[in-house]
């Protein structure tokens, strides 16, 4: 089902009657300029926000900005995270989009968004609980153990967000080329066009459909 939804997606949706009738999907991809303008300001928002978040992070762990409160480097720098994570996701979105059969199959992909989803309940529990007490600890040079915790985590899953992130393009894991049975498991390459191949070079292949040749 999900296959199939993302076939339509990337080939079917929005495409017209006429031989050479593109869906929206394709169309996004072939168009040179505005792919690439895409791509770039979802990387140049990504640094903005990585940025960001790195500043405060620092100043969690006790590391920079000793003797200015966690709430003045917060208030500053909090809407600027704001601003770059909106544009992050709106054009993540849209690279997604392009090419959603690709990414759907890619093992990178799933993992960023592994990270991506830990990285995001991290915000909320700081948020929610270790930000609670923050009135009796704003002002002081080492945070407590929670929010230094908090803190390390952040750092360590928007680097990893990232790293899978830039991992995508490389062909290094792809469904159609012999790899580990536990990789074309993760990709699920028997529902990819390419199909599954194992280390022994023995192909299987399997449609969107899911009928196997």
């Amino acid at each position: 089902m999900i296959a199939a939804f993302l076939n339509w997606l990337q080939h079917g949706l929005g495409k017209g009657h006429e031989d050479t009738a593109q869906s929206w999907s394709e169309a996004l991809l072939g168009s040179l300029n505005f792919w690439n303008l895409l791509e770039g300001t979802h990387l140049i928002s990504l640094m903005l926000f990585a940025g960001t978040i790195l500043v405060v992070d620092l100043r969690l762990l006790g590391v920079t900005f000793r003797k200015t409160k966690v709430s003045v480097i917060s208030d500053a720098i909090l809407p600027l995270t704001v601003f770059s994570f909106i544009f992050v996701m709106a054009t993540g979105f849209g690279l997604l989009f392009s090419k959603p059969i690709f990414y759907y199959h890619t093992i990178w992909f799933r993992v960023k968004m592994v990270f991506l989803a830990l990285a995001l309940l991290n915000i909320m529990v700081f948020h929610g609980r270790v930000q609670a007490t923050q009135g009796s600890w704003d002002a002081d040079e080492t945070p407590p153990t929670t929010a230094r915790m908090s803190a390390a985590a952040s750092l360590i899953l928007w680097t990893l967000v990232i790293l899978t992130g830039r991992f995508i393009p490389y062909n290094w894991y792809q469904c159609g080329k012999p790899q580990p049975d536990a990789i074309n498991w993760l990709e699920e390459c028997k529902t990819s066009d390419d199909g599954e191949v194992n280390m022994a070079g023995q192909h299987v292949k399997t449609t969107v459909a899911g009928a196997q040749q």
